[in-house]
């Protein structure tokens, strides 16, 4: 009898605490959300976090607070969001490099399928091969010269992942050995780069195109498959003589594995609204990026495409696994 009423009191609590669980999910968001950035401040994760993150704050009439937790690769801000509560109150803003660790990662630290829910995407935008005021070079054609004449002397600043990926396709096309200075985020790597520290970096267009304009850097090709629409005097890779060369960055918000779909569906909602604002695109267009709408079913194929890709990627780069 003792049994059967223990039994009936734990089925009691547990119905009790789904339907508690299913009204705070009803009620989302009730407090600040926290959004960890991966990577340090600067780069274009950083940069797409707090403008999204800002306009999805005022929608919703909560904060959500941009919490950059750079290092191992994004692996540290990625665990912190795999283990936490699953209740959409801590978010991960992942991107391709998310998709590129496993490929050079023996034990990941997560999973990153299963221990993930994909809410949103934001945007997609190509990336740009840059040169800093230390390297006299106009064109890809000067580059790759001066890459084969001295083998290893240029230098290229990385925040590793995905950086070091399409920095690796670009050697690989270009047909030159360099050195590549590892940074924290792509900011710090930028930073240099215009410094003089370094010569050149392959980063994002969203979060190079403003020190491209004021001269501090110089951008040499884009990796999009076309020009970008902001800087129509940019030849891609393809069309400065490197055909077949093209990299891109998507950026994408991820919960917790087993937040529930309510929490999911109504992000999924309410970062489409804001992407489908005419400012919005014309904000993104105009620093070298495309908003990019997805399903969190469609988020989630994207997810493994890429796993499959990057690892090919890797494995023909001879990239060591660690």
């Amino acid at each position: 009898m003792k049994t059967a009423i223990a039994l009936t009191a734990t089925l009691i609590l547990a119905a009790q605490s789904g339907v508690v669980a299913a009204q705070g999910a009803d009620n989302y968001p009730s407090k600040p959300i926290r959004l960890i950035v991966p990577q340090a401040p600067g780069g274009s994760n950083d940069i797409m976090a707090r403008f999204i993150g800002g306009q999805l704050g005022e929608r919703l009439n909560r904060q959500v607070v941009v919490d950059n937790r750079p290092g191992a690769e994004g692996m540290i801000g990625s665990e912190l969001v795999a283990r936490a509560a699953p209740d959409g109150y801590t978010m991960l803003m992942a991107s391709t490099a998310f998709t590129m660790n496993p490929a050079v990662v023996k034990k990941l630290p997560y999973d990153p399928i299963k221990d993930f829910d994909f809410a949103a995407t934001l945007g997609r935008g190509p990336v740009l091969i840059a040169v800093g005021p230390s390297l006299q070079v106009n064109s890809i054609k000067e580059l790759v010269a001066l890459g084969k004449s001295k083998p290893n002397y240029i230098t290229i600043a990385s925040a590793g992942g995905f950086m070091h990926f399409v920095s690796a396709m670009f050697r690989s096309h270009a047909g030159f050995d360099a050195t590549i200075a590892l940074y924290k985020g792509g900011g710090p790597a930028m930073t240099d780069v215009m410094g003089g520290h370094v010569h050149m970096a392959v980063p994002t267009a969203i979060s190079a195109v403003p020190f491209i304009r004021t001269g501090k850097m110089k951008a040499l090709a884009t990796g999009g498959a076309k020009r970008l629409a902001s800087m129509p005097d940019v030849p891609t890779v393809a069309e400065a003589g490197l055909p077949g060369y093209e990299a891109s960055i998507w950026w994408a918000w991820a919960a917790t594995g087993g937040t529930p779909a309510v929490v999911i569906n109504k992000l999924n909602t309410e970062v489409a609204a804001i992407l489908r604002l005419p400012e919005t695109s014309k904000r993104i267009a105009s620093e070298g990026g495309e908003v990019e709408i997805r399903t969190p079913a469609e988020i989630r194929e994207m997810i493994k495409t890429d796993l499959v890709k990057w690892a090919k990627v890797a494995a023909d780069a001879k990239m060591p696994k660690i």
